[in-house]
């Protein structure tokens, strides 16, 4: 590899971490019982990043090519609710984020990165546990037309929030006929009881 290559490939890298500490106006939450409470408020699923922050060239090369773009900003507020999940290797996070991280990618056995998964989480009121709802997952857009990757990044996250959608649905059209017999029947029964 030459040094112009060395140099291109460290600026792009200075370059998404400036870009998305300028304010980009996109909100990374670390925290998943943080991000599913505003998922649930929200009515968003949740945008699981798994990352490498410190080592990963992949990742660096995703926030720079898609997660800054505009497209990506105002898609990601109207669409979802973020959450980086991270493992790095020269830098330490706190215990439970340790904890929190690795049994989220054990749950979608995640073996490379950059991942991303979309998911809802719902708690399970026989165990306490939380049930994890997948939607779809996706990584790099590699492939992409250079300077095209975050609308093809969109196209494939918005296919997935489409079947996540048409999935939700469906169960609530399903869950929807067995109230509504319940109910009816209940209320011919209260009217037969007039005559």
């Amino acid at each position: 590899m030459n040094m112009r290559s060395i140099l291109a490939i460290f600026t792009a890298i200075l370059f998404s971490f400036s870009a998305l500490a300028q304010g980009d106006g996109l909100e990374w939450h670390t925290d998943l019982m943080k991000v599913n409470e505003i998922s649930q408020k929200t009515g968003k699923p949740i945008f699981g990043f798994f990352t490498g922050s410190d080592w990963c060239g992949w990742c660096h090369k995703l926030e720079h090519d898609v997660f800054a773009k505009p497209a990506f900003v105002k898609w990601a507020k109207e669409n979802v609710v973020l959450l980086e999940l991270d493992f790095p290797r020269r830098k330490q996070l706190p215990p439970e984020l340790v904890q929190q991280n690795n049994s989220l990618q054990q749950a979608f056995q995640v073996q490379g990165y950059p991942t991303i998964w979309y998911f809802s989480v719902t708690p399970d009121p026989a165990t306490g546990k939380m049930n994890i709802n997948a939607y779809g997952n996706q990584g790099y857009p590699a492939g992409a037309p250079n300077g095209r990757e975050d609308e093809v990044f969109l196209a494939a996250a918005n296919d997935i929030l489409a079947k996540a959608k048409a999935d939700l649905s469906n169960k609530k059209a399903a869950a929807q006929p067995a109230s509504t017999t319940a109910k009816t029947s209940s209320t011919t029964k209260a009217k037969t009881k007039k005559k």
